[in-house]
């Protein structure tokens, strides 16, 4: 699966406001080491820096598109391709090597693709230094009416062979309190709460596409040669306009439920 720099920006505003508000919610640590795991095209990572201006701060992601912008954007930062899995459980078996490396990890909207939460999450308090913070922050929007419509297209075409991976690339999440208790046994104080943001964009059903072109729908279109893809389109986009309708100045809310998780060790 592929990701776009451009697609995901086109809506930078809506997307940043999230990791704003994550990374308001951090105490006041003093770190020299900060990383933004996912960063994509470094949005977040800007904001990381800012909040933490004696930091060395780096970015990684395993997209080559996304870190090319960030490294254009930020070209004084360190950034880094790599696949988040590889880089949480590279020296897992060695604690020594593996502890006290970040006073503050970020993850903004990226650990939702990743799996087995009840390995991931304290492999990342792992890496933390003692007082050090874990910053996550992901859509909680699997049941939203956006994310059903795409399974459901998905699964009622010609195409639904080769979407059934696409379907389970995101599983879903747990409640806050598994997350709160899981981190509790970590040996982290952990701070967890739900927001769901109401997007007004311009443009109706169409600007519904073009924001999930940019993340959920990025599995399913990317399987299909160019007429699926188009005619894919078609269909959800004819469906989101019956789920959200234009208001009178032709701009549409989209409710969008997101998950905050800030895990101090």
């Amino acid at each position: 699966m592929t990701w776009s720099a451009k697609q995901y920006v086109a809506f930078e505003d809506e997307r940043t406001r999230p990791v704003r508000d994550l990374l308001a919610a951090l105490p006041a640590i003093e770190a020299r080491g900060a990383i933004d795991i996912g960063c994509g095209p470094g949005n977040s990572t800007e904001l990381l820096a800012a909040r933490f201006p004696g930091a060395e701060v780096t970015g990684l992601d395993s997209s080559p598109d996304m870190i090319a912008a960030a490294r254009q954007r930020l070209p004084g930062l360190k950034f880094d391709i790599d696949d988040i899995e590889r880089w949480v459980y590279e020296n897992a078996g060695n604690a020594n090597a593996n502890a006290g490396r970040f006073e503050v990890i970020l993850a903004n909207a990226v650990l939702q693709w990743v799996p087995d939460h009840a390995k991931l999450f304290p492999a990342l308090v792992a890496k933390l230094a003692r007082g050090g913070g874990l910053a996550v922050q992901m859509p909680d929007n699997l049941g939203e009416p956006a994310h059903v419509l795409m399974r459901e297209i998905a699964a009622g075409g010609p195409w639904a062979g080769k979407l059934k991976a696409a379907c389970a690339a995101r599983a879903a999440m747990p409640g806050a309190g598994w997350y709160y208790e899981l981190l509790r046994c970590a040996g982290c104080k952990t701070d967890i709460w739900r927001t769901t943001y109401h997007h007004a964009l311009s443009g109706g059903a169409p600007a519904v596409v073009e924001w999930f072109k940019g993340s959920g729908l990025r599995p399913f279109i990317a399987a299909l040669d160019e007429g699926e893809r188009a005619e894919f389109l078609r269909r959800y986009e004819a469906a989101v306009a019956q789920v959200y309708p234009a208001l009178p100045d032709g701009s549409v809310l989209l409710p969008f439920p997101r998950l905050f998780i800030v895990a101090v060790r």
